[in-house]
């Protein structure tokens, strides 16, 4: 029986997403020497220092925690070599240089929400859905000089539901994220790895990073990419387009929705109010708006906002 590897592990992550895999490694018993986080951030109206989901849960395991501005500072270096780690694992931090992921002496991996090699890059999660896969999962790889190119440890592959959300399915790739990158430390601590290198085509499918433009509503689109586009984007960063209400027009977020096939005669964008309800008129049917954001409101469901605001007789969405 092969011996096991005694494992010091140095955790790299920022959101949520990854305190999901901290929580697993520590409930599994493996020796975290430290964590290594994003510097606090101003937020909120007074912008106070926030600390990162992982530095608060690191604070409550009484972890050793680094934050780091610049990862290629000689300070950070040194803090990083002394804590002697023989594996890192990355999940939802930032691209290392190559001094910090050669470092340790069973190399560095990362957990990747998608099946790669598609989906490299910062949103996999949201692109799956906008795209309208049906079907994403998770991936380890270890890390090397370009962005999520490594060569593949372990992969997990899951079905998207037809109206499941971006935050729906974050949650249970995060959840399955954490059960492979367990199994993924398993395999280094016994020694039995076997990698498979990633393939490189043209036909690959990349998780571009979301800005306003890519996040915009095309309502000239087909009526399943713009439904694709609404949930793939729910609830974060959310949908938007203009609303143009008489001589208004303002910037709105689009939440829930649902998509209805329906022969019409409304012109592409138009909202129609049907028995407190509201729809947006597309190429071949309706989105059902269940809940949206007006600039300076909170998020609501459409049938509260129906009770005060009133759309006019030309009401149209851009």
């Amino acid at each position: 029986m092969t011996k096991k590897r005694d494992l010091r592990i140095v955790f790299m992550g920022t959101p949520d997403f990854a305190v999901a895999t901290l929580k697993a490694l520590i409930e599994s018993n493996y020796n975290i020497v430290g964590v290594i986080t994003a510097p606090d951030r101003p937020a909120g109206r007074g912008q106070k220092l926030k600390a990162s989901a992982v530095k608060k849960y690191a604070l409550d395991q009484n972890l050793k925690i680094l934050q780091p501005t610049n990862l290629k500072s000689e300070e950070f270096i040194k803090e990083l070599k002394d804590l002697e780690a023989n594996l890192q694992i990355v999940v939802a931090f930032r691209m290392l240089p190559k001094v910090v992921w050669q470092m340790p002496e069973y190399g560095t991996f990362n957990l990747h929400a998608s099946l790669l090699p598609d989906y490299r890059g910062a949103a996999p999660i949201h692109w799956a859905i906008i795209n309208g896969e049906t079907k994403t999962g998770v991936t380890t790889f270890f890390i090397d000089d370009k962005i999520d190119t490594g060569e593949i440890i372990m992969n997990k592959e899951i079905l998207i539901g037809e109206d499941e959300t971006v935050g729906e399915l974050h949650d249970r790739l995060m959840a399955i994220g954490s059960d492979v990158v367990i199994e993924t430390v398993i395999k280094i601590e016994s020694d039995t790895v076997s990698t498979k290198k990633q393939e490189n085509s043209n036909d690959l499918k990349t998780a571009y990073k979301l800005n306003k433009e890519n996040c915009k509503i095309d309502w000239s689109d087909s009526l399943n990419n713009i439904y694709n586009k609404i949930r793939g984007l729910n609830p974060f960063p959310s949908a938007w387009c203009y609303l143009i209400n008489g001589d208004a027009k303002e910037t709105i977020k689009l939440y829930d929705s649902k998509k209805i096939k329906e022969t019409h005669n409304y012109n592409v964008g138009d909202v129609v109010v049907r028995e407190k309800e509201l729809f947006v008129a597309c190429k071949s049917g309706f989105i059902k708006i269940e809940k949206l954001q007006l600039p300076n409101k909170r998020k609501m469901d459409s049938k509260s906002l129906l009770n005060g605001y009133e759309f006019k007789e030309n009401a149209k969405m851009l």
